[in-house]
């Protein structure tokens, strides 16, 4: 499994001013690897302004089976290829995920139970149906 994080923060870096990789990144490296006794961490020094969602995904190069993809809106939405689980914390945002992403195939969050919204698709309680949740996505990649 892989997982591909979103951050809309103009301005973020995971880099650090002043450290090695940044003074390698200023030098010109395009890619900086570091590297600790239990990670690997590689920063690649590009504009990512006009990347496609698979374009971001090809950066997970362990061939993961499964992506988890947190974010990336405008780019996932209405992506048939994409299913998608959807964390709400209300009705009205369940409504809204429901009408503005396809395909869902599950809504999640810690709300008391799917009685809240009128639809087909599934809601799994987080706190309660984990392992629930963890089956419907089994069955939807062709495992069980």
């Amino acid at each position: 499994m892989a997982a591909v994080k979103h951050i809309p923060e103009k301005g973020f870096t995971i880099d650090t001013a002043g450290k090695d990789t940044w003074r390698f990144a200023e030098a010109g490296a395009e890619t900086i690897l570091a590297v600790s006794e239990q990670e690997i961490a590689i920063i690649r020094k590009m504009n990512t302004s006009k990347l496609t969602i698979r374009e971001i995904v090809q950066n997970c190069e362990n061939n993961a089976s499964i992506i988890l993809v947190e974010g990336f809106r405008s780019l996932v939405g209405h992506d048939e290829q994409i299913p998608k689980i959807v964390a709400v914390k209300s009705k009205p945002e369940a409504t809204f995920a429901l009408e503005a992403y396809t395909p869902v195939i599950a809504l999640t969050g810690k709300l008391p139970s799917r009685n809240f919204i009128e639809a087909e698709t599934p809601y799994f309680n987080i706190e309660k149906d984990v392992g629930k949740l963890a089956d419907l996505v089994e069955k939807h990649l062709g495992r069980r």
